[in-house]
């Protein structure tokens, strides 16, 4: 008996973490947009699965600031917000540049292999008008910080990267800007190779705050009209 539970709680781990990617990709591709409740009753009958792994997805996504959980209301999709955004790029400015040189440090010639088709996925998705193009910048910015992150360090740091996803996408909307942050990816990556460390810090620093000071002009306050 013991191992059937095991094998069911395994299982129904599997399927939670299943619904957690899923319902996140349809979170940041704007499939839900913000503000919208998520309908359990209709994703579990769409899925064929039971409320108790989606619920449990649903918990982690709030983890993640992604959706929102209201008593006897169920979840929200959580709503941008300039308070949230400050906060994010805020930490991310604190974490990444610092670790992405790091990455630069400890990078093998493996590793700056696979930074360089990450970033052609980016350029490819961009051209592309790809809804996948957020998956492929966050992949690059952490292929640049993998080599030389401990698994906290990693891990808080693509948190961040989930959350900002939504307001990076947000940002990139008007015309010509995944272009030029893709210029500026090139310049991050070239000096990342190079382990010029002095222009990497200032070149990802100065690629967050670029995002940011233009988020911060487009993100309503709360209170404001």
């Amino acid at each position: 008996m013991g191992i059937v539970r095991h094998s069911a709680s395994l299982q129904i781990r599997t399927i939670a973490d299943q619904l957690y990617y899923l319902i996140r990709k349809r979170i940041l591709q704007g499939e839900l947009a913000e503000g919208e409740p998520i309908r359990q009753d209709t994703i579990a009958a769409e899925l064929g699965i039971s409320k108790i792994p989606l619920r449990e997805a649903l918990a982690r996504l709030e983890q993640d600031g992604l959706v929102r959980s209201h008593v006897n209301r169920g979840f929200t999709v959580n709503t941008l917000s300039a308070e949230e955004a400050d906060e994010v790029f805020a930490l991310r400015l604190q974490l990444e540049p610092t670790a992405t040189v790091a990455g630069s440090r400890h990078a093998t010639a493996a590793d700056h292999a696979h930074a360089r088709a990450m970033l052609a996925e980016v350029g490819n998705a961009c051209m592309q008008g790809d809804g996948d193009w957020g998956e492929c910048n966050r992949a690059f910015h952490m292929s640049l910080i993998r080599p030389g992150a401990g698994t906290l360090t990693y891990t808080m740091i693509e948190r961040l990267n989930v959350i900002a996803d939504r307001y990076v996408r947000f940002h990139l909307g008007p015309m010509g800007r995944p272009e030029q942050a893709n210029i500026q990816h090139g310049k991050i990556l070239a000096a990342w190779i190079d382990r010029d460390e002095k222009t990497l810090l200032k070149l990802s620093r100065n690629h967050i705050r670029d995002t940011h000071e233009d988020l911060r002009k487009e993100l309503p306050r709360a209170g404001s009209k």
